[in-house]
């Protein structure tokens, strides 16, 4: 694993010196995604210069040293990733072309631009099985090709800065340019109050974007200073179109051997690796396919709290005695996960609101002090419909779905007629579920999706969203925009949980996720991967019918068969908990200060970004824990920290 940067000037001004000067700068700033080695490459009559930080993962010899070029010396590449077929690329390579030159050494990263002199770009990247993100000059055509994985694993930011075009793994690197001027784009901050991080192409910065998953984007001279398009050369929608019917035996036994096979490569490294154990099904199955393809313990990691309703690491620790994996454990105190906060805005360098991020963190410096590379669970509730709240939008749909426009709204009105005090009052003498405390916020909030309920898409979206409609919040924005994928790369299947999935393959996964994941791992110098993103497993579960993902009023049933054949089922069926932290007490216990010098109305209006009334309605109502405001909270929180270390 590894991180780079890079200056293309198409004015071709900038001496030698200077280019290797800001572009070894920019790549100094992804120290901790490669502490291993660095380098540098420039050529000033082109305008190009690639800088490389290197994380030595597969041969740690100076043969992997980036940026590389090829025998040709066409091709200049720097590689941030893996890619898991390596050998089995190799062998058709030989085959293909038998007089190809000798390798130097044995990385991936040869092999692959070994691939891509062959076959050509797009075609090298169909052939590979991997997580990256790339930066190539051919040198030739004068074209710089950046690339990033299918799932969007690996993060790549790019764009233009004062009539230069920066790039880079990180917006750090970015930042470290001397041409970098930011400037924050308010629409972005509106998403990002919205979600609780930036969906792409957008970034934090005007101008500057996050390359899309499954795209390659080529800039040279003839472009001037615009951005081109990028490209697909991979798309999850086509795939889904064409649903494959088998036996639920078969499709057990295929799912199997598709785990099986990912985990096999993903466990190949020439340094220590070990897994994430939550002790949930996803994490579960690769810790149980991981260890039946050991021949010694593999080495598992969990973090635990002494919150009982935010802890895990019991069902963890029962999960590897049966796998008899070595296991390490490390039950965290809350000073100990709120010291993790002031390094957040560092981390993830633009705001993150998914307070999983410290955990996260917890767990990735735990392994880090034992491993180099260790394997998770991302991608299973994605892939195999694992979301309670995907099953909640279907029910709302198949209910408000057909009823007339203006009736929707005459009902949305109805319903925010009254305060949530006033509801709840009024509902606290009613038995039953609809009798408790904050039923007025829920009933405020199904008003909101209901009056916009015109798709599966648009009901979701308003679930999930934190201060919906306040067009008030962010300044000089006209409201929080949606920023849904582009229509044409949306699914059209009738069902709506596989509309939503499919959704989140797009925005939740790669944008908040992964990069939840990427940044807290290589924050400590750890690469995660993620066995169940290998193409040919997202490909299948594209294909599989819906009734193999949710049966009998269970989630994940396809994936729960498989991991029934390691690990028996009464170790795994509970409630899922997911990996999070009491916020909500912690905002009104250890974190009140901070929080309230972050939220201070006179700061607030010196920034201006954010209007004041709303927010300190919800944190006076959140500290009389009259309501429970924390993920608004978190995110405003979120976005002022960064703002604060900018």
């Amino acid at each position: 694993m590894c991180g780079f940067a890079g200056i293309f000037d198409l004015a071709r001004s900038t001496p030698y010196e200077s280019l290797m000067d800001s572009v070894t700068a920019m790549a100094d700033r992804l120290r901790h995604r490669g502490p291993s080695d660095s380098g540098a490459f420039a050529d000033a009559e082109k305008g190009i210069a690639l800088g490389f930080r290197r994380l030595s993962i597969i041969d740690l010899s100076p043969q992997g040293h980036q940026p590389m070029t090829d025998p040709t010396s066409r091709y200049t590449i720097c590689f941030n990733g893996e890619i898991y077929n390596a050998q089995r690329l190799l062998k058709d390579l030989q085959q293909d072309w038998p007089q190809m030159p000798p390798l130097c050494g044995h990385s991936d990263t040869e092999i692959l631009l070994r691939a891509i002199a062959h076959y050509g770009l797009a075609p090298a990247l169909q052939k590979s099985i991997g997580m990256f993100a790339i930066a190539l000059w051919d040198k030739h055509e004068q074209k710089l090709h950046l690339a990033r994985d299918r799932m969007g694993e690996k993060p790549l930011y790019y764009g233009w800065q004062n009539n230069t075009f920066l790039f880079g793994s990180e917006l750090k690197a970015l930042r470290a340019h001397p041409n970098f001027n930011p400037s924050i784009d308010r629409d972005a901050l509106a998403s990002f109050l919205r979600y609780g991080y930036v969906r792409a192409p957008r970034s934090i910065y005007q101008g500057i974007y996050k390359l899309p998953p499954a795209t390659t984007l080529t800039l040279s001279n003839s472009y001037g200073n615009q951005l081109p398009t990028p490209k697909k050369y991979w798309s999850p929608k086509e795939i889904a179109a064409h649903q494959s019917i088998i036996s639920d035996a078969d499709a057990v036994a295929t799912l199997d051997h598709l785990i099986r096979d990912a985990v096999s490569m993903q466990m190949v490294a020439d340094v220590p690796l070990g897994a994430f154990l939550s002790g949930g099904v996803d994490s579960s199955t690769i810790v149980a396919l991981m260890q039946a393809q050991s021949n010694r313990p593999i080495k598992t990691f969990t973090i635990g709290f002494n919150e009982k309703s935010h802890n895990e690491a019991l069902y963890a620790a029962a999960v590897a005695r049966h796998l008899q994996t070595e296991h390490t454990e490390l039950y965290v105190t809350p000073d100990a996960a709120m010291a993790v906060i002031p390094r957040l805005p560092h981390l993830y360098d633009e705001p993150f609101a998914d307070s999983s991020q410290i955990p996260t963190f917890l767990v990735s410096q735990l392994a880090a002090q034992h491993v180099t590379v260790s394997l998770s669970g991302d991608g299973g509730d994605e892939l195999f419909a694992g979301y309670e709240w995907y099953r909640t939008t279907q029910n709302i749909w198949n209910k408000i779905g057909p009823i007339p426009a203006p009736l929707k709204k005459a009902t949305a009105a109805a319903l925010s007629s009254l305060s949530p005090a006033r509801w709840d009052q009024l509902l606290s003498a009613v038995p039953g579920k609809l009798k408790g405390r904050a039923t007025g916020d829920r009933l405020h909030k199904l008003a909101h999706v209901i009056h916009s309920a015109s798709s599966p898409e648009s009901i979701y979206e308003n679930l999930i969203a934190k201060w919906n409609g306040d067009e008030t919040l962010v300044l000089g924005t006209t409201g929080c925009h949606p920023a849904l994928p582009p229509q044409h790369d949306l699914s059209t299947a009738s069902n709506p949980i596989e509309r939503l999935t499919h959704l989140d393959l797009l925005t939740y996964l790669p944008d908040n996720i992964l990069c939840k994941v990427d940044r807290a791992s290589m924050g400590v110098s750890l690469e995660s991967r993620a066995p169940l993103l290998d193409h040919r497993i997202v490909e299948f579960a594209l294909r599989t019918p819906l009734s193999q993902k949710i049966r009998e009023n269970k989630t994940k049933w396809l994936l729960q068969q498989v991991l029934h054949k390691y690990v028996p089922q009464n170790l795994i069926d509970r409630p899922k908990m997911g990996f999070c932290v009491p916020i909500d007490t912690w905002l009104r216990t250890g974190l009140k200060d901070w929080a309230s010098d972050l939220l201070n109305p006179k700061r607030l209006e010196n920034e201006g970004f954010l209007a004041s009334p709303p927010i300190q309605k919800k944190w006076t109502e959140h500290q009389s824990a009259t309501r429970n405001w924390q993920h608004h909270l978190w995110h405003v929180l979120m976005f002022q920290s960064w703002l604060a270390s900018q």
